[in-house]
């Protein structure tokens, strides 16, 4: 994906796989990483120079949980813009569900969202494929066909798989490709239709609730079944308490699940609708203070393996109605590392953590390439400036939407590089640092 060489210095180098945490140079030379060494050791050779003193130096971060619209949907979103946000958030890879118009469900839509991907030639760029034709929840869709032509992972994610044996069989024949089943869990019996979380602000506002049984129900069943086939399910978007608790009893039995948190979810809580914000619908829907709390412990303790976004772009006119008739979803890609490292304070979770959930997690759980810098790997690295501050203007975002409900917030971190095979696709403003060394 590139050539020539590239010297990173001073840099705050973090990768969990070798316990390292220090101060290191990197070489990095036709894409790959040829080596580190301490500061001032490794002879450049006439290598650009990327001054990354005061930065954290980090393996490429990977979003598993990513909507890029297209094709289909490409008013909201593409695959070039969804790369551009990628990038200018830090994240080297991508992993894009598929309810797309035509649904991911074949093998031709999965080759050809690669070979966009490849046009594009921005960050690395997954694709998910469908459990079921056209997400219909009623039939397994071509999954060997699929993982031919290079899916990670199978997932309905926006459309929950009511039909309990019909997942059963998704867990038992995803396990002959070895990737997992990424379940959106949502009894839409339970949900009923709801909006927003069911509590006391959801009456108040006149909203219909979502009850956290329409989540912890699901999750239950997914867990017995991934225990009784031997299957991989991973939870996608965790936003309750319960949820966590089955996720980390499970885990303590040997079931085959992992489960991932989004910064919306622990960051915000249902208080963020009132007024009837639709850029805080979603679904699952915000919850209480309690539900954070513990999805910031399920992270902190592993039981949540994986940051992901769940970024959702969805158009002004989609999101400009009345609560009841908005989409759900927010763009997400931009703020998740500023909301992740305000976690190292407000929850006293260890950095390390951090970059487990959002690089080396993601990388073991979809089987790629990525998640550490050891010498002769894929030049695939996130700078991050964990003291830049900055404030979020949707207006200003890479995004196609400007769904956030983060607009006006002040952040602390942002990426400050990414670099993706060892090319420098993404470079903020005020880090034009970059010189020749002797």
């Amino acid at each position: 994906m590139a050539t020539g060489t590239l010297l990173i210095t001073g840099g705050i180098v973090i990768d969990p796989t070798s316990d390292l945490h220090g101060e290191r140079d990197v070489l990095v030379r036709d894409g790959l990483i040829a080596a580190l060494g301490e500061p001032g050791t490794i002879d450049g050779g006439g290598a650009d120079i990327l001054d990354a003193s005061g930065c954290l130096v980090l393996p490429g971060l990977i979003d598993m949980h990513v909507h890029l619209r297209e094709p289909g949907y490409e008013y909201k979103e593409t695959i070039e813009t969804g790369s551009q946000a990628a990038a200018a958030g830090g994240f080297t890879a991508v992993a894009c569900m598929a309810n797309t118009n035509p649904v991911n469900d074949s093998a031709a839509v999965t080759s050809s969202i690669l070979e966009r991907a490849r046009e594009v030639n921005l960050v690395r760029v997954y694709p998910i494929g469908a459990v079921t034709v056209g997400l219909r929840g009623e039939g397994l869709a071509e999954i060997g066909e699929m993982r031919r032509a290079g899916i990670v992972a199978v997932s309905d994610d926006g459309q929950p798989i009511m039909d309990g044996e019909l997942m059963r069989r998704a867990l038992e024949y995803t396990g002959m490709f070895g990737i997992p089943v990424i379940a959106h869990e949502e009894d839409r019996v339970i949900a009923g239709g709801g909006v927003m979380n069911e509590g006391a602000l959801s009456l108040r506002l006149g909203l219909k609730g979502v009850p956290v049984a329409a989540e912890t129900v699901m999750v239950a069943r997914d867990i017995a079944l991934a225990e009784h086939t031997g299957g991989r399910v991973h939870i996608a978007h965790v936003s309750a308490a319960g949820s966590v608790e089955l996720i980390r009893a499970a885990k303590a039995r040997g079931v085959q699940v992992t489960g991932e948190a989004s910064p919306h979810h622990f960051t915000l809580t249902e208080d963020a609708v009132d007024g009837y914000n639709t850029n805080a619908k979603m679904n699952p829907p915000l919850r209480t203070a309690g539900d954070v709390q513990a999805i910031r412990a399920g992270v902190r303790d592993g039981t949540l393996d994986v940051i992901a976004t769940d970024h959702a772009p969805h158009h002004r006119d989609e999101k400009d109605l009345e609560f009841d008739a908005a989409l759900n979803g927010i763009v997400g890609l931009e703020t998740a590392v500023p909301l992740a490292l305000r976690l190292t304070d407000e929850a006293d979770i260890a950095i390390e953590t951090l970059v487990r959930a959002m690089s080396t997690n993601p990388a073991k759980i979809l089987g790629v390439a990525g998640g550490s810098l050891p010498v002769g790997a894929p030049a695939d690295v996130s700078v991050i400036d964990p003291r830049r501050r900055w404030t979020v203007d949707p207006v200003k975002l890479r995004s196609r939407s400007r769904n956030t409900p983060f607009g006006g917030w002040e952040m602390i971190g942002q990426a400050v590089a990414t670099i993706v095979g060892g090319r420098i696709v993404y470079r903020a403003n005020g880090f034009e640092r970059r010189k020749k060394s002797p």
